[in-house]
């Protein structure tokens, strides 16, 4: 884009920036070009700080092992990505116990003294926090649905209502419950577990505690009843 479309204010005032940063880097101001004056626009607009609920450039994490999980509507274009978690945990020995950390949205797998596994996650929303305290695994099941949150379905498979809350949400004549697809859960306390499940980067769960498909899985395998698991803000 040619460097005289860019509004006068706008200009002069990133100009003023780039001679400051010129002159810190030692670099004489006749070699910023035009297109080193949008670049720096571009870059210090990029780098101010934005809700990524509502970015439309937020990519968001996949369901299932590798990548490629499930999406959500009108989120089809958003590849799959996760730098964060991993498992390097299945050839050491130790009493397994896990840490969960809200605040940076992060599951932290123990044996011992050895953290074998990180995992990215997705906990409780506002209205449905996930409980903070000592807990321990009370329950695994790998093919687990859940009862309270899931979808109304016609007689033919079609979805009528859908992310419903049973307290809530009154089901129409000649539909049934068809409950959201808890894989690898593994119960913590009530109706609350970490399990497989999508993971927009923000906490966005009715209190589950949800995890990319690879790492539920690695949990799931390496946790036995009565494994404790501490949960904090």
């Amino acid at each position: 884009m040619p460097f005289r479309v860019l509004d006068a204010l706008v200009r002069q005032r990133f100009i003023t920036q780039l001679l400051q940063k010129s002159s810190m880097t030692r670099i004489p101001f006749r070699q910023a070009t035009a297109g080193s004056l949008l670049a720096f626009l571009l870059l210090s607009l990029a780098g101010c700080s934005s809700d990524p609920r509502f970015d439309t450039r937020t990519t968001y994490f996949g369901g299932g092992g590798g990548g490629g999980g499930a999406q959500v509507d009108g989120e089809e274009g958003r590849p799959p990505y996760d730098d964060v978690s991993y498992w390097e945990g299945d050839d050491v020995a130790g009493p397994p116990h896990v840490i969960i950390h809200m605040g940076e949205q992060r599951a932290y797998f123990y044996k011992g003294d050895t953290l074998v596994g990180v995992s990215t996650i997705s906990t409780g929303r506002e209205g449905y926090n996930t409980p903070v305290g000592s807990f321990h695994i009370i329950q695994k099941d790998q093919n687990h649905a859940s009862s309270e949150y899931g979808d109304y379905d016609d007689a033919t498979g079609r979805i009528v209502m859908k992310e419903i809350d049973r307290k809530k949400d009154k089901m129409p004549p000649g539909c049934h419950f068809d409950g959201a697809k808890m894989p690898y859960f593994m119960r913590i306390v009530g109706g609350t577990g970490m399990h497989e499940g999508f993971l927009p980067g923000y906490p966005a769960s009715h209190g589950c505690i949800r995890m990319p498909g690879f790492m539920a899985q690695a949990f799931f395998r390496n946790v036995a009843l009565g494994t404790p698991v501490e949960i904090d803000n």
